[in-house]
């Protein structure tokens, strides 16, 4: 059922505006997986401007106890691939689910043994998405009825065709990096389409990999992949919370600069335009089969949308921040299909709708998604980030669009993703007046 609530647009107070040019630290996906495929080389590779923040460490940490060097040097890090062994202690992947499931698979193609925990949040998110697939193609794995802690025992993999229930990126890339050890092809089968990081990086790098609109194919690597030194394209998942800013604070615009420009990345971007956004980009490079450029937004008045599945894959980690921006446009915006944010470092569905409605905000909550009735003049209050970096960093925003002080009982895990949060927003923060 479609809701057809209308509310009048209350007076606005003289709001701040943003206004500049940001440049974002690298794309935590992106450089996730760089890591891990530079683990595949036999030499030295380079990756410049990495993902800041504890869930790229916990990867880095996790290479290295499986005799993966690396370093920083400047905005760079230097990783020399090689051989992969058995770690002697346990690997700890913090609050990163990507680390934990692609790893998972990375190693298990490696034949690798090796021990996994993570911290509460991470215990508490499921497994067996991906520990139901690598079984299949052999993979022996002991969880704590699938969540962490698990065991990875050494096996030989045989290829598998997979359709997952789930649309999720980090399944998929779990089986392809397991598939460039398995003896037989593998073969994922996508109904909505995710993220494609992996599969475009492992084509740039010559892997052997077949890739068509809904299934990609690997077979075993013969070999090591070849070195290679890239830049990581900017987060638009952190640009994002900025963007909805510059959208939807009168008189803002901003320019995001060496973002990626992934169609499966920015479907925040395309939402904000179906809202009547100014949204403008230009591409000027590719690396490693990955485009990246700038993106203009100017704020302009904005209408609700209906988000349904298709949708929801592009854009799962943005959908916080949108719900943010619901608040302040006109009519009704609804998200449905989107079940998946239950599962994710909080019940992001309940979290948002715990807060937005202490900040007075019309909002209800369903099993899969939001109905968010606007625009609405938030007013301060106090609210949680329940440790979640993507709650934390919404409520900053919603603050932005508030009478009074929101405050959060903890912002500190925002360093999880972005520790340089708060200095960007003050550098492109204005006063109206």
């Amino acid at each position: 059922m479609r809701h057809s609530v209308k509310q009048s647009a209350p007076k606005q107070p003289d709001f701040m505006q943003i206004r500049g040019s940001l440049t974002f630290a690298g794309d935590k996906s992106i450089s996730h997986r760089a890591l891990m495929l530079a683990a595949l080389t036999d030499g030295e590779c380079v990756v410049h401007n990495p993902a800041r923040g504890q869930d790229l460490e916990a990867t880095r940490r996790c290479l290295a106890a499986c005799g993966i060097e690396s370093a920083w040097e400047g905005n760079s890090i230097r990783i020399t691939g090689g051989t992969l062994i058995n770690p002697t202690s346990d690997l700890y992947c913090g609050n990163s689910g990507t680390t934990v499931r692609l790893l998972l698979g990375l190693l298990a193609g490696q034949a690798i043994t090796a021990r996994f925990t993570g911290d509460e949040s991470l215990s508490r998110r499921p497994m067996d998405r991906v520990i139901a697939p690598l079984a299949g193609m052999g993979a022996k794995i002991e969880s704590a009825q699938g969540h962490l802690p698990l065991t990875l025992h050494s096996r030989q993999l045989n290829g598998i065709t997979n359709q997952s229930p789930v649309a999720s990126a980090q399944v998929k890339s779990a089986l392809l990096l397991a598939g460039l050890g398995a003896a037989s092809t593998t073969t994922v089968i996508e109904d909505l389409p995710t993220r494609d990081h992996t599969e475009k990086m492992l084509s740039a790098l010559g892997a052997p990999i077949e890739i068509t609109e809904s299934q990609i194919a690997v077979q075993k690597l013969k070999g090591n992949l070849p070195t290679f030194e890239m830049i990581v394209p900017g987060d638009p998942s952190t640009a994002a919370f900025f963007a909805v800013a510059a959208a939807g604070l009168p008189g803002s615009e901003l320019i995001i600069r060496q973002v990626s420009l992934n169609p499966r990345r920015i479907g925040l971007y395309s939402v904000l335009e179906r809202m009547g956004a100014s949204v403008v980009y230009q591409q000027a490079d590719q690396i490693l089969g990955e485009p990246m450029g700038d993106i203009k937004i100017e704020a302009t008045p904005l209408q609700g949308v209906t988000l349904t599945a298709k949708d929801i894959p592009g854009m799962i980690d943005e959908l916080p921040i949108l719900a943010v921006l619901a608040t302040q446009v006109e009519g009704v915006t609804e998200i449905f299909d989107a079940g998946e944010l239950r599962l994710k470092e909080s019940d992001r569905i309940a979290a948002l709708c715990q807060n937005l409605k202490k900040l007075g905000a019309n909002v209800e909550e369903r099993v899969d998604g939001l109905t968010i009735a606007g625009p609405t003049l938030l007013k301060g209050n106090s609210v949680r980030s329940f440790g979640d970096h993507r709650i934390a960093m919404a409520m900053k925003i919603a603050g932005l669009f508030a009478t009074g002080t929101v405050s959060i009982d903890d912002s500190d895990c925002i360093n999880i993703s972005a520790p340089e949060f708060d200095d960007l927003l003050n550098q492109v923060l204005m006063n109206s007046t």
